[in-house]
């Protein structure tokens, strides 16, 4: 396994623990389709949360939030109505939420949570 997908799977666990701890019920993990990956899916009380998390050791290259760009939230979108349609879920509102993490190699990861990016 490289680094990087180590550091996605630790940053993608703690985003997973950090939702759960704000009641939310995660549905699903690293969901796959044809048109790409849903990192988390988590039920909000009535609404399905769409959730992608990004983990960087550094802000040499930007906040890890910043590297969702406008075409990944559209991915997000049509990935969001195929997981949806798909799972027999029915929620009545759907949220794209991004999890940034930063993790120090001295020091406590840092997670930001963004509900409702658009």
């Amino acid at each position: 396994m490289r680094v990087s997908d180590a550091l996605g799977r630790f940053g993608e666990q703690l985003a997973a623990q950090h939702l759960m701890a704000a009641g939310m019920e995660v549905l699903d993990r690293n969901w796959r389709c044809s048109i790409g990956e849903i990192d988390i899916v988590a039920r909000d009380g009535d609404t399905l949360v769409i959730c992608e998390v990004k983990t960087r050791r550094s802000l040499t290259f930007g906040h890890p939030v910043a590297a969702v760009t406008p075409i990944k939230l559209r991915r997000l979108r049509r990935l969001a109505a195929e997981w949806a349609s798909t799972s027999g879920i029915r929620a009545r509102t759907i949220r794209l939420d991004v999890v940034g993490i930063l993790t120090p190699r001295d020091g406590q990861p840092i997670i930001e949570h963004i509900r409702g990016v658009s």
